[in-house]
């Protein structure tokens, strides 16, 4: 049996950690062969609030996903998340290397080396320095300028920077399960890469991945990230308002959220009747579902009412006619995106991950965007060298290793 390249994935998230397996064809084409999912525990809001607790989770998640595959994980790409990250955008500037005086794959990367030159204090680590585009002897908007004539060659860049406790404590959780990081990937940019077309990148675009604790934004513009941030809420909030609202258990409440619940209280009938069981009463309460979706209305509402302002923030708000797209598992809610539309006042979509095959059955949801998105962000990038933070310190550059491997693999 001819051997492929394999990728892999974990979303260590604050309701649940996830790994996905991937084999990579001759064409850069990624198959799910294996996937693990595990209940999170040791995690709040993206971070690691418990290192034990964490490292049993993912070693729970790898186990299955092996299990399923019958590949054994030696490395991952692992998303971060947490509201210790920030953002900047920065420009290098250098002069054209050569006699020839064209720009070389050498001369982007000392401009690249050179955005990075910015003030990062010692408690930060730096996470991506993505290249937004490209200047050469004063003309904009060049994607790729590799062999153009030049004197001077700038890239405007997008840095991501995370507080170095928090990264090196989830680094510790993956690798005290045996498993190196190839590369760190914040939770929006991964997954952008499973959700959003290269047309709605082009024309500017918001995504807002919804996961259990926080919810991860990013914006793009001209086909490039321009923004990125994490809102300290997610769908737990939504949980526990209606756990407090309903007095029933927060395993319960999530259950009648996911059941019964719709963002949008214009698609429930005011007379319509649930039973929800209560904390302590036999037979549980019958309630009129407006109750349930009152809550979660309000909760979702402050959700899209901080992405909004963000937005503002940001100053793109006038650059997104592709509007938003919702994705992470607070996306799957009945009526998410018509409160979304409402609300952020732009054209929105509910983003399933996209570009994968295989067993997808039980991970085609926009849950599972973000693991997805990390399996193609190791394929699309393959070759290149990752800038930002990789954990497995052996000197190897593993996009590098794959891209040869799958040379090797089919020659010619």
């Amino acid at each position: 049996m001819e051997r492929e390249a394999v990728l892999v994935g974990i979303d260590a998230g604050t309701t649940k950690v996830t790994t996905l397996i991937g084999e990579v064809g001759r064409t850069g084409d990624v198959n799910v062969i294996g996937y693990g999912i595990a209940p999170s525990a040791g995690m709040k809001k993206g971070m690691v609030a418990n290192i034990d607790q964490t490292v049993n989770s993912i070693a729970s998640s790898v186990e299955k996903a092996e299990r399923l595959s019958g590949y054994k994980i030696s490395s991952a790409f692992v998303s971060v998340g947490g509201s210790h990250i920030s953002s900047q955008n920065s420009r290098g500037v250098v002069a054209v290397s050569g006699h020839k005086r064209e720009v070389s794959r050498e001369d982007v990367a000392r401009a690249t080396e050179a955005a990075k030159a910015v003030q990062v204090p010692s408690n930060r680590e730096m996470l991506h320095v993505v290249p937004r585009g490209y200047i050469v002897d004063g003309q904009e908007g060049i994607k790729d300028p590799l062999g153009m004539s030049a004197v001077r060659l700038e890239v405007e860049t997008h840095i991501v920077a995370g507080a170095a406790t928090s990264v090196q404590n989830l680094s510790k959780c993956v690798t005290t399960t045996g498993v190196q990081i190839d590369e760190m990937v914040i939770s929006s940019l991964a997954a952008a890469e499973a959700t959003l077309t290269d047309t709605e990148k082009e024309l500017g675009v918001l995504i807002a991945d919804i996961g259990g604790g926080t919810t991860d934004i990013a914006i793009f513009v001209d086909g490039a990230v321009y923004h990125t941030a994490v809102l300290p809420v997610g769908g737990i909030n939504v949980t526990n308002d209606v756990a407090i609202g309903l007095r029933t258990s927060l395993n319960l409440a999530e259950e009648i959220k996911i059941k019964h619940g719709n963002a949008n209280m214009a698609e429930v009938e005011p007379e319509e009747l649930i039973n929800v069981a209560v904390l302590g009463e036999t037979g549980g309460q019958t309630i009129q579902r407006r109750r349930l979706c009152e809550v979660i209305e309000a909760r979702m509402g402050e959700i899209y009412s901080l992405i909004r302002e963000e937005v503002k923030r940001s100053g793109h708000a006038r650059m997104l006619p592709a509007g938003a797209v919702l994705t992470g598992g607070g996306a799957r809610l009945a009526g998410a995106d018509v409160l979304a539309r409402e609300t952020l006042d732009m054209p929105v979509r509910i983003g399933s991950p996209q570009g994968v095959g295989g067993l997808m059955d039980q991970i085609g949801n926009p849950a599972f965007s973000t693991s997805i998105g990390l399996l193609l962000w190791g394929a699309n990038h393959i070759g290149e060298e990752p800038i930002g933070y990789g954990g497995a310190g052996n000197g190897v550059n593993p996009l590098s290793r794959i891209g040869e491997w799958i040379r090797n693999l089919f020659p010619g």
